[in-house]
């Protein structure tokens, strides 16, 4: 996607203006413009419009209300509606309270996904303000625009094979390393993403790339790369499969994070895992009943072929738990129950540690990637009793769905303390500034975040 034109390219002027700041800004418009202004209607509220016309009948200013500002309900990401609000052509901002944000937001906003439509359509461009950094904006954009590809691209087009192809992609941007193993391999290496995988004539397989000295913090992303998820055996309703296509967001993010942490050159020894696998129907699948064994050993009874995510989860924190990182997150479309606490715009937060919730929390903030913590209520552990294995892959109830999955996960990474678990939606299901009706890369700019405050970069 295009990045921001270079500082000092010309531009027509686009003047963000608060409430508070209108009266002033309207007295210095010249004449005609200030007329204009008022016979439009324009005023200051966030979101509204004006393109005022310059001596000649061209467009010379463009006024783009902000509101309040310092108001709770404020979305920081306000400029990026800019894109889908303006003509075509080359403008520049002025008066914006955080221009680097301002900048995310605008290509952010102008992010479309475009790989099926006939036809090119023009979009304006930005260019970018004084002091703001416009290749690490770039990057962070292009990477969230990658990971959003990828959520939005359909199944037929993406399976197991294809997140391994941007894998590999990402590797040869960064000059990172890359393994996968498959076949019986993966079925004795990694055997509950085998089995999840083995409805499905398109291969499962477990995705492994490394980047950084060996020396530096070991930071590992792990994140669920289901490419399409019928629910299995336990076969979801045609409505609750529509948008399971995105079943492989938290790998997009996972992907995403991965991209910025390497384009930025941040120093740690970076761990990318990625289960991938598609739920499917057939003679081969995986039945409820089923007693499998995990790479850690653990048997895990089959309560609900839908509730294969945390399986294939499972092995891949199995593998990274292994070797004791720094710091462990993973990332995963993983529960209806997160969604029906928080909604499609809040992930949920897992975590024993208390630092690192609070770290996680406020870069969420800072990056305006926010996500709300919920419990790991030990006593829920007992929901995942089984009577036939170690533990049931579902709980026994309708209760603390998300609380008890995130309980599972965690019986497969005990030796990592600072582990976070991610449980987000991937999508948004309406047009915001910023953020596209589609895919969404939720958490990947809050672990960037993180980690260059915690470890520095460019």
């Amino acid at each position: 996607m295009p990045g921001l034109l270079p500082a000092g390219t010309p531009g027509v002027p686009v003047t963000l203006v608060s409430a508070a700041d209108w009266a002033a800004l309207e007295a210095g418009l010249e004449p005609p413009q200030r007329a204009f202004a008022a016979a439009t209607g324009f005023a200051p509220k966030a979101g509204r419009l004006a393109l005022l016309p310059d001596a000649e009948g061209g467009l010379g200013r463009v006024l783009f209300g902000l509101g309040d500002p310092q108001a709770p309900a404020y979305d920081r990401l306000l400029a990026g509606k800019l894109p889908g609000l303006l003509p075509p052509g080359t403008y520049r901002l002025e008066g914006a309270p955080a221009p680097h944000e301002a900048a995310l937001a605008w290509l952010m906003g102008a992010y479309a996904f475009r790989r099926y439509r006939s036809g090119g359509t023009e979009t304006p461009r930005l260019v970018a303000p004084d002091a703001v950094d416009a290749d690490a904006v770039g990057r962070i954009a292009a990477a969230v625009a990658r990971g959003r590809d990828l959520v939005n691209t359909p199944a037929n087009d993406l399976g197991p094979a294809e997140i391994e192809a941007a894998v590999r992609a990402l590797a040869a941007r960064h000059g990172a390393q890359v393994s996968v193993t498959l076949g019986e391999d993966l079925a004795r290496d990694f055997p509950l993403v085998h089995a999840v995988g083995a409805g499905s004539p398109r291969a499962p397989r477990l995705i492994d790339l490394t980047w950084g000295p060996e020396t530096a913090p070991r930071v590992t992303l792990v994140g669920k790369g289901v490419a399409f998820d019928t629910g299995g055996l336990d076969i979801k309703p045609s409505a609750a499969m529509l948008l399971m296509k995105k079943d492989m967001g938290g790998a997009a993010a996972a992907i995403a994070a991965a991209d910025m942490v390497m384009g930025a050159g941040l120093p740690v020894r970076l761990r990318l895992i990625v289960p991938a696998v598609e739920n499917a129907v057939s003679g081969e699948a995986f039945r409820p009943g089923d007693v499998l064994r995990s790479r850690a050993g653990l048997t895990v009874e089959i309560g609900n072929t839908d509730a294969e995510g945390r399986l294939i989860l499972a092995d891949a924190l199995a593998l990274a738990d292994a070797e004791e990182p720094d710091l462990l997150i993973d990332f995963a479309t993983l529960t209806g129950a997160a969604r029906v606490a928080l909604g499609p715009d809040l992930p949920a937060l897992f975590t024993e540690d208390d630092a690192l919730a609070e770290a996680i929390a406020a870069a969420g903030r800072a990056a305006i990637d926010p996500v709300w913590r919920l419990p790991l209520h030990p006593p829920y552990a007992s929901l995942l009793d089984s009577k036939v294995a170690d533990l049931n892959n579902v709980s026994g109830g309708p209760f603390a769905g998300a609380i008890t999955a995130a309980l599972f996960l965690r019986r497969f990474a005990p030796r990592t303390r600072a582990h976070a678990h991610l449980d987000l939606y991937g999508w948004n299901p309406s047009t915001k500034p910023g953020r596209p009706e589609g895919g969404e890369v939720q958490t990947a700019r809050l672990v960037y975040a993180l980690l260059k405050g915690r470890y520095g970069g460019l």
